[in-house]
């Protein structure tokens, strides 16, 4: 692997851990907590909107550092992955709908349940990142071990 791509790599998973330390801040709250704090929301959707975007940043990298087939989209990204065996089918399913909702909190706000991103936040998005963090550091070294 390229030193740069591993910088690179290295910098987006620590900027995604950052974000997600952010939003431990709500976890404490319940439903009906965050739906009365408009701040709060609208600082979760934010996180989450990054959050994602180093997902989808990640999943660039590794195809641009592996010479895999370029995606046509951003959700094409998850699905080049599992086709190289390097997440699996169920993260990349997970990590589309991830896509989808930073989709609808970028572009169509007006249409956010809130709920949704309340559960994605406390329930989901963590799990999921730590997963294709854990799967990619797994391949890499699969890959490196030989």
């Amino acid at each position: 692997m390229s030193e740069d791509n591993i910088n690179r790599i290295n910098e987006k998973i620590k900027e995604m851990q950052e974000y997600l330390e952010k939003l431990d801040e709500i976890k404490t709250l319940t439903l009906e907590e965050y739906l009365r704090n408009f701040k709060v929301k609208l600082m979760c959707e934010r996180c989450v909107e990054i959050i994602i975007e180093c997902l989808t940043d990640l999943a660039f990298l590794v195809i641009k550092e592996k010479k895999l087939n370029t995606p046509t989209d951003d959700k094409q990204a998850f699905d080049i992955l599992k086709e190289a065996n390097i997440i699996s089918s169920e993260l990349a399913e997970k990590l589309k709908d991830a896509k989808g909702m930073r989709n609808i909190l970028a572009h169509e706000y007006g249409k956010v349940d809130d709920e949704i991103v309340f559960n994605a936040i406390n329930e989901e998005l963590e799990k999921d990142a730590s997963t294709l963090i854990s799967s990619l550091k797994k391949y890499f070294k699969e890959e490196k071990d030989g």
